[in-house]
């Protein structure tokens, strides 16, 4: 069975894992639920928002988790490192592009790492995930 006939659940299940560091495939589920006109074009946007922002909220909170085991200068991954550097310098504006494949999650993992504030983090992660659903959804109108 595919997300894509689970209809409004399965989007929000595919954006919530694709947010987390599992692999998926919500643009898709999207795309097709917005060609099959399966929902208002307004509450396919909302479900994937909040499932993927849930999901960044989730790695975030695995970022805050890790942090008090294992300090910063620990991280070997260079990736890591470069997600370090860039929440650091532009804190919770960088959480505006945490949409973006295999960074996104970095960015969220290091905003729980840095202990950022939730409530900007959390408007910062939902505005750009929102942004790019929208730009998904009316591509496939």
């Amino acid at each position: 069975m595919s997300l894509e006939s689970l209809g409004l659940p399965g989007l929000f299940l595919s954006a919530f894992i694709s947010s987390t560091i599992a692999p998926g495939g919500s643009e898709a589920v999207l795309a097709y639920l917005v060609s099959q006109a399966a929902a208002s074009i307004g509450l396919l946007i909302g479900i994937a928002t909040l499932g993927n922002t849930l999901g960044a909220l989730t790695t975030c909170w695995l970022g805050k988790w890790t942090a008090k085991k294992y300090p910063a200068k620990h991280l070997s991954q260079t990736k890591h490192q470069k997600a370090l550097l860039w929440v650091s310098r532009w804190g919770h504006w960088a959480l505006l592009f945490s949409w973006l494949p295999l960074i996104g999650d970095g960015l969220c993992f290091a905003a729980g790492w840095l202990r950022l504030s939730p409530l900007p983090a959390l408007i910062a992660i939902m505005t750009g995930k929102c942004l790019r659903y929208t730009a998904i959804a009316y591509a496939f109108i």
